[in-house]
């Protein structure tokens, strides 16, 4: 995220990065915690609110975008093509970390958090694009 955020011009853009940045340490700090042995940070917790705020960022950029009639592909300019990148590293997060609530406690709101962050690097590398004048690359579902 820290690269990515050095191809964000919008300062609106940079801020909310720097707020996940400081969400994430969050994450990692409850996931690095073992809670049979060590009581969870006050600091380390996820909140629904951090999800909805998420929810927020993520319908104003959406509002800013034209609505999507196919699938795009990851591209148009680097730094979108950087933001998708971003999203495949935290959906492979995601997956992992699903895997570890099979075996100890994590939170919901924090899967929430993380599954919503995807989302967000999503409408994300769509802006990117529109901010860079760059046409998105639509899925050409002809493929044979």
């Amino acid at each position: 995220l820290g690269v990515l955020a050095t191809f964000l011009s919008d300062k609106q853009d940079r801020m909310f990065m720097q707020q996940v940045q400081d969400k994430l340490f969050a994450v990692g700090s409850h996931l690095a915690t073992d809670r049979e042995q060590t009581e969870l940070n006050a600091a380390s917790v996820v909140h629904w609110e951090d999800v909805e705020v998420m929810e927020r960022e993520i319908d104003r950029l959406d509002n800013l975008l034209p609505s999507l009639s196919a699938f795009i592909l990851p591209g148009g300019s680097r730094g979108s093509a950087v933001c998708h990148v971003c999203r495949t590293v935290c959906r492979r997060a995601e997956r992992r970390i699903l895997a570890l609530a099979e075996q100890v406690e994590i939170s919901s709101e924090l899967m929430a958090y993380v599954n919503r962050l995807s989302d967000y690097l999503f409408v994300l590398s769509r802006k990117m694009n529109q901010d860079e004048k760059k046409e998105e690359i639509f899925w050409n579902n002809r493929c044979k």
